[in-house]
């Protein structure tokens, strides 16, 4: 079993099948390690007064790097999706770690040489292949290892990502101030200079970064495991399943799921659903400083406003998507669009009269905007089973590729012209913000269009046996052997 075991090469698939007895709930930490990483994108606001002033871009050209991350995310994710399913999340895992180092020191070599290119192609396009295949990996992983809680699943693995910001928020605003790379407007009542970001320092804030969070994913690809083919959890029943309303225990193939309007239709509600959140949090710093320039300490704060909408970002990914088991898909998702509308009509009605309360409001609508990348997973295996879901969800996050372009522009290019006109403040945001109730409302208006899938499009053979044919053949022998 040695002999066997040795000659799988580190990064095949069945070097790292569960021998039997194999905790799932090890498997966890190690999606959650990539995921926290790979979620620094989500801080990416707190580089963004730096990037402006340190190399006099424009407020959309400092969204741009962002933006071209979230892009190639979905094209990643998409392209590469069936390839992740077949070589498994381990080969995923340092492709993807591999993608965040070098991605990161050509953003540091960018800043470094004052060369805004570098910073776009580092950033935007290296690190957002990183973005892409890092993301899709756990996630498929969880739910084969909980088939029972499908909704729970996709939510541990997702709120990492969600929460990555947490972390990135805080220890990037303390490098860059600790390298003089971060941004500080003057203030002459209370005797504050202006301090000019040095490109350098940010460049080596973007080191530091790359080798700090190369460390960490690394503990991650050498943790995880996947179930052996026929792995079930103890005590569960798959023909108990509920096969009625929008479950299914069907499947239907990567290539016939686009075929689908359900597909299509889950597609706009995730692009309109993330539009609506990511226009806020790319931008979540700069909102704030601008809401409550009279805050004390206003940029620290606002660091701050970003650590707290990562953590509702994370949080509402576990929590709202485990209630999904319970509740059901397209009720969550109708929670998140109705009422996430809601929230924008409160925020423009109050404008900066009431600070707690447009925390509050910023708080739920991000809870929501996580939530629908953690519950949609789980919504794509009711409607087409297990068989190549993660080839599917792959496909489906080029609506996360769309959102990243519309929800920065929208706010980016709406401010920046408001801006221009000398409105500050909530007036500078007002139009933007009700552009996403907009999209909001005609997301809920596609959720309540989803019906089940036609049967046409189901694996003439479903179940068990098609989800065989995703993994290959192997012995017994090689299926309990491996550690």
């Amino acid at each position: 079993m040695n002999g066997e075991l040795m000659s799988a090469g580190f990064l095949e698939r069945r070097r790292i099948e569960a021998r039997p007895g194999w905790s799932r709930w090890l498997v966890p930490p190690a999606a959650l390690s990539i995921h926290l990483s790979i979620g620094q994108a989500y801080g990416w606001s707190v580089f963004k007064p730096a990037l402006e002033h340190g190399l006099g871009v424009s407020e959309v050209q400092s969204a741009l790097p962002f933006t071209i991350a979230i892009i190639v995310l979905g094209l990643s994710a998409a392209i590469f999706g069936t390839r992740v399913d077949s070589r498994g999340p381990r080969w995923a895992m340092v492709v993807s770690s591999s993608c965040f180092l070098v991605g990161f020191l050509l953003a540091a070599l960018g800043f470094y040489t004052s060369q805004y290119w570098l910073i776009l192609l580092g950033y935007g396009g290296v690190f957002g292949v990183a973005l892409g295949i890092g993301y899709i990996s756990p996630v498929s992983t969880l739910m084969k290892w909980f088939p029972d809680r499908p909704g729970l699943a996709t939510g541990i693995a997702i709120m990492g990502f969600g929460g990555g910001a947490l972390i990135a928020a805080p220890l990037g605003n303390s490098l860059l101030t600790a390298f003089g790379g971060n941004y500080v407007a003057a203030d002459p009542a209370n005797g504050i200079a202006e301090h000019v970001p040095d490109p350098a320092g940010i460049g080596l804030t973007f080191v530091v970064l790359a080798l700090i969070y190369s460390v960490f994913m690394a503990l991650g690809w050498m943790l995880i495991r996947v179930p052996a083919p026929g792995w079930q959890p103890t005590g569960w029943d798959p023909s108990a399943v509920k096969s009625h309303g929008l479950i299914t225990t069907n499947n239907v193939s990567a290539k016939n799921a686009i075929k689908t309007p359900q597909f299509w239709l889950l597609w706009v509600v995730l692009c309109f659903n993330v539009t609506a959140g990511i226009g806020i949090l790319e931008k979540a710093s700069p909102i704030f400083q601008e809401y409550f320039p009279g805050t004390t300490g206003v940029v620290a704060a606002a660091a701050g406003f970003v650590a707290i909408l990562s953590l509702a970002n994370s949080l509402g990914r576990l929590g709202w998507s485990a209630l999904s088991d319970r509740v059901g898909r397209k009720n969550m998702y109708r929670l998140y669009l109705g009422v996430g509308a809601l929230l924008y009509l409160a925020i423009i009605l109050m404008g900066d009269q009431n600070k707690p309360l447009f925390i509050v409001c910023a708080i739920v609508i991000l809870s929501f905007y996580g939530a629908g990348f953690a519950t949609v997973p789980a919504y794509l295996r009711d409607l087409f089973g297990t068989y190549q879901v993660g080839a599917i969800h792959g496909r489906l996050l080029t609506a996360w590729s769309t959102a990243g372009v519309l929800g920065p522009l929208i706010v980016n290019a709406i401010s920046e012209h408001q801006h221009e006109a000398g409105l500050t403040g909530p007036p500078a945001f007002k139009t933007a913000f009700i552009i996403m109730i907009a999209l909001l409302i005609v997301g809920f208006v596609c959720n309540e269009l989803i019906r089940p899938v036609n049967a046409r499009f189901f694996e003439p053979d479903t179940g068990a046996a098609a989800s065989a044919r995703t993994e290959p053949a192997r012995s017994t022998t090689e299926r309990t052997a491996r550690g």
